[in-house]
């Protein structure tokens, strides 16, 4: 149950004075529905009122507060003109305008004759001085209102800077006084304040310097949610942690067939891995490990021999990918590795239907298949194991946690032991935020007789040259990647130009062009790749569907059409796709000119480095985590308060103070502990309370 204490903090935002529904619904576009999501709603900038001058002395384009004496009103003949007030003091005069004016409120609010105080931005007209739709307009009496610092939030079309100010102070005064959770010499040692004077500080900037995260306040409220996602993801590992598994001890037999048959022996960071993942199998607890690995660094090698130790144990296992494309090409690739270590492994997705889909289903249930591959098609009722102990899940960010709860109602005994595998390298600051409950394994050297890709950017006018140097490297023999602008929100623009570029191409290598897109239905993607794999098309022209995981070893050449659009790790992931045989890969990042100094960063970058970990790094600091966070399909959790590219400091302390709580009261029931509770609640990590045996 949530703490009483905080009930007021949920309450939906119509409960505020002045916020009815229209504007509920502005303020939730912008900021989320209730009192709680107004007071993470931080500002980001400021206006200033302490400019106090004479009329005669404001200055064009300053945002000024003026005591001056209302004269006469002027209006319009017809409502496309603008009500004009004007008002003087003893240095000159202004002129306060008004567009779709409502003629009693004016006279009501500026009386002719009387003295107000306004504030506003102060412009230039025919060499007189106007101001605008005024910010404010009070009697004197009431001077004190108008705040000398003004804090200015994020808005949303609709939405003016006084309605959200004002509903941001009503929730600001429904918070309470919340018990302290950080440990007292920590806070000391910071120089921190309580939590509810940090957030009222935080939500008060008297300066440009007091928006920035590092300050005293912001950093003590990024501490709060780190220290709660960290507290958050110690519970739920505890809680696996007491989860009966099954211990696993394959004989190493078959997994010794599928090491003779490799052109290569295991990198060290592979063998090191499976080390890794054949303890957590031998322990009585379940295994929920992370594999991340960069593009072409064996995963899928590591993730055949974790599943044949369950397979010489008599059990089964699952490979889940996220698309069709994918799961075929995972079945193919380890098709002979199965072959080698003489087991069945069979494939199963959507697409699959009728006599041979209730076969297979069949042979599954009696133990006959050892190894299924396949795409959310598993999730199914109708698919069940006869002993199913050991899970991969590719590129884990496509799969939700309930789809991972959903596979391990698949195991008829205990959970089965899950490998979560990403080809998208993590900062390891976002590891610990996104996957802290999991053990994380790390591929970070690549196999041997992987080419190296030479990485060069050239501008957009160079196309044709581009264009011949292609027809060049096709009659030699290689097969080509171009991949298309991407254009945000529409992936029919990106078809569009895909299709234009698609005509182009066409016009110089006829029928041996082909085109994949999103719109493209399963088995048309799999037929153009599949032509593409198999040599009778040169040039696969592409949106960026074919990112992850797609793998045809004589692909040596990519084409990236407006580089500056693309993200640095979705740059990384395409360059991926080449240089996966032994022939050297080229890829060519053709950017528009002018380009900002963030997309200027990201293409020399590319140029500078292949390691996926060192660029996972760099996008963090040019994007921020908020950004890398925030990808839709990342499936990472979004902050609020905290900066992870400024605030990993306050997250390795947040991980330690997190361990060192459920060392010294695991059930959160010592001193600290209610307090915690309420911390966990507050930042609406409610699930993880469930974890506690006294929760």
């Amino acid at each position: 149950m949530r703490p009483e204490i905080l009930f007021s903090l949920f309450t939906p935002v119509t409960t505020l004075t002045g916020v009815g529904p229209r504007i509920a619904k502005l303020i939730e576009k912008v900021a989320g529905g209730r009192l709680l999501d107004l007071i993470w709603h931080l500002p980001t900038g400021l206006i200033d009122r302490r400019v106090i001058p004479s009329i005669a002395e404001a200055m064009d384009g300053q945002i000024v507060t003026l005591t001056v004496t209302v004269g006469s009103h002027s209006k319009p003949h017809n409502r496309r003109q603008p009500y004009r007030v004007t008002c003087f003091d003893e240095s000159g005069e202004i002129s306060l305008v008004f567009f779709h004016a409502h003629t009693d409120y004016l006279q009501k609010t500026l009386p002719e004759g009387e003295v107000r105080v306004i504030s506003g931005k102060v412009e230039f007209f025919n060499n007189t001085a106007q101001m605008n739709h005024p910010d404010h307009i009070v009697p004197m009496a009431e001077a004190e209102s108008i705040k000398p610092v003004e804090a200015v939030f994020p808005l949303t079309a609709g939405l003016t800077l006084r309605t959200v100010g004002k509903a941001v102070n009503g929730a600001l005064d429904q918070v309470p006084d919340l018990p302290e959770w950080i440990n007292g010499p920590y806070l000391k040692a910071r120089g921190w304040e309580a939590w509810k004077p940090s957030l009222l500080t935080a939500h008060q900037p008297e300066s440009l310097l007091d928006l920035e995260p590092q300050t005293i306040a912001r950093s003590r409220l990024a501490y709060d949610e780190l220290l709660a996602n960290q507290l958050a993801l110690a519970l739920v590992r505890k809680s696996m942690r007491r989860k009966p598994g099954r211990v696993t001890r394959g004989d190493g037999r078959m997994q010794q067939l599928v090491r003779e048959s490799l052109p290569w022996p295991l990198t060290g960071a592979q063998d090191r891995s499976l080390e890794e993942v054949a303890q957590d199998m031998a322990a009585p607890h379940r295994m929920l490990r992370l594999l991340q690995g960069d593009v072409g660094s064996g995963k899928t090698i590591v993730a055949m021999l974790a599943m044949l130790n369950a397979v010489e144990e008599g059990r089964q296992a699952v490979l889940m990918a996220p698309t069709e494309i994918l799961a075929r090409q995972h079945f193919q690739s380890l098709g002979p590795l199965a072959e080698a270590a003489g087991i069945r492994m069979e494939v199963l997705t959507g697409r699959d239907k009728g006599k041979p889909r209730e076969a297979l289903l069949a042979d599954l249930e009696s133990g006959e298949v050892d190894i299924l591959v396949g795409t959310h098609a598993v999730f199914q009722e109708t698919v069940t194991f006869k002993d199913l102990a050991f899970a991969v899940i590719d590129e884990q960010h496509r799969f939700g946690v309930h789809q991972r709860l959903a596979l391990s109602a698949k195991a008829t005994e205990a959970p089965p032991d899950l490998l979560v595998m990403t080809a998208t390298p993590i900062p390891r600051t976002l590891t610990l935020t996104a996957y802290g409950d999991m053990e994380v394994s790390r591929l970070d050297e690549k196999p041997p007789g992987r080419a190296p890709v030479d990485t060069r950017a050239l501008p957009l006018e160079r196309l044709d040259q581009v264009a011949d140097s292609i027809r060049r490297a096709v009659s030699d023999g290689a097969r080509v990647y171009w991949v298309c602008p991407l254009v945000e929100e529409s992936d029919l623009v990106d078809l569009a130009a895909a299709e234009e570029r698609y005509a182009h191409l066409s016009g110089m290598f006829g029928d041996r062009v082909g085109l994949i897109h999103g719109r493209l239905k399963g088995p048309q993607k799999d037929a153009v790749m599949a032509d593409f794999s198999e040599g009778k098309l040169d040039v696969l022209v592409a949106t960026t569907v074919i990112e992850v995981g797609v793998d045809v070893p004589e692909a040596t050449v990519m084409v990236i059409e407006h580089a500056e659009r693309f993200g640095l790790a979705q740059l990384h992931q395409l360059r991926g796709r080449i240089g996966r045989g032994n022939r050297p890969g080229t890829c060519l990042l053709l950017y528009n000119n002018p380009m900002g100094e963030t997309a200027k960063a990201r293409i020399e970058i590319m140029r500078e480095t292949e390691d996926g970990f060192v660029i996972a790094e760099k996008d963090l600091e040019l994007r921020g985590a908020g950004e890398v966070l925030g990808t839709k399909q990342s499936g990472l959790p979004a902050f609020h308060l905290a900066d992870l590219s400024v605030h990993a400091d306050l997250l390795a302390a947040a991980r330690d103070d997190a361990k060192l709580i459920l060392d010294l009261e695991p059930e959160l029931d010592g001193k600290r502990g209610p307090a915690l509770r309420i911390l966990l609640y507050l930042f609406e990590r409610d699930a993880a309370v469930s974890y506690l045996r006294s929760g």
